[in-house]
């Protein structure tokens, strides 16, 4: 398995080929062709597409909608752990309204550039964005009432450095609630591929050892709230579908093939999951 650092650098790479590629990679537009196949798996509704920057939308990755059940405030402060082009931490812009704020984090400048013009076509002016990464967030201790995530935290190399931020920016009483990919008993082949990590697989962790992290960490009422199980082709097409123009362009191999001889064993096993944990209150 490749050191933190090179698993970071890869995903870095890979997420700016999805975002700046175009039509002309080595298997035509796949991006083209499949817009919005994510948002569209992950629950976003189509009002709430149509409201955002259609970049913003063209542009997710994400396994999920942190924000649909949420219980959102205006002028509460929402902090959006791997931002990418923008789709969440906007949709959090409107929730808290002129009041509050929302702020996203991500370590892909492309991303940030990207996230950047959608803000601007937004016209939110409650809305930013901050390089770094989300084992080490450039936020302060307890500033921010909520976090919210989407696909991102399977991606990190040290999953309990992630926990541990999230614990500390979070406000007494704050509450966290991340849409996240969990896998379990994952065959080696998958556990190994470099492209499969950037595909939000390969660094999956099961149920078990997400809550056991966040309870570590010392967050509270850890649960998973509802879970997204792909068939065997909604898997196919969540792992290939964004990120094909940049395994295409990219530097070092293919993704393995993933027929539905490979995925049916699978079903069940890699999902996306709603997890909910909460920083305790101060006591009186």
């Amino acid at each position: 398995m490749a050191n933190e650092q090179d698993i970071r650098e890869r995903v870095s790479r890979d997420y700016t080929l999805a975002v700046t590629s175009e039509s002309g990679c080595c298997c035509g537009s796949s991006k083209v062709a499949q817009k919005g196949v994510v948002s569209r798996l992950a629950g976003y509704g189509a009002e709430e597409l149509a409201a955002l920057p259609a970049e913003a939308v063209v542009n997710s990755f994400g396994c999920g909608n942190p924000l649909a059940f949420s219980e959102v405030r205006a002028g509460q402060v929402v902090l959006d752990l791997g931002s990418g082009a923008g789709i969440d931490v906007l949709l959090a812009g409107k929730k808290v309204g002129s009041q509050g704020r929302a702020i996203g984090i991500d370590m892909t400048e492309a991303m940030l550039a990207k996230a950047r013009e959608n803000i601007a076509a937004s016209g939110l002016a409650n809305v930013e964005v901050r390089r770094g990464t989300i084992e080490h967030l450039p936020v302060e201790n307890s500033s921010v009432d909520w976090v919210i995530s989407n696909c991102v935290i399977n991606l990190s190399p040290e999953k309990p450095r992630v926990f541990a931020e999230i614990a500390r920016v979070l406000k007494p009483g704050g509450r966290m609630l991340v849409s996240d990919i969990v896998a379990e008993d994952l065959p080696e082949w998958m556990r190994n591929h470099p492209r499969l990590y950037s595909s939000c697989v390969a660094g999956a962790i099961n149920e078990q050892e997400y809550l056991a992290g966040l309870r570590a960490a010392g967050l509270i009422d850890a649960e998973v709230r509802d879970r997204l199980v792909y068939d065997a082709t909604q898997l196919t097409a969540f792992i290939t579908s964004e990120l094909q123009d940049a395994v295409s362009c990219g530097d070092s191999g293919a993704l393995p093939e993933l027929g539905r001889e490979q995925m049916e064993p699978l079903v069940g096993k890699i999902y996306s999951a709603l997890i909910a944990a909460r920083k305790p209150s101060f006591k009186s």
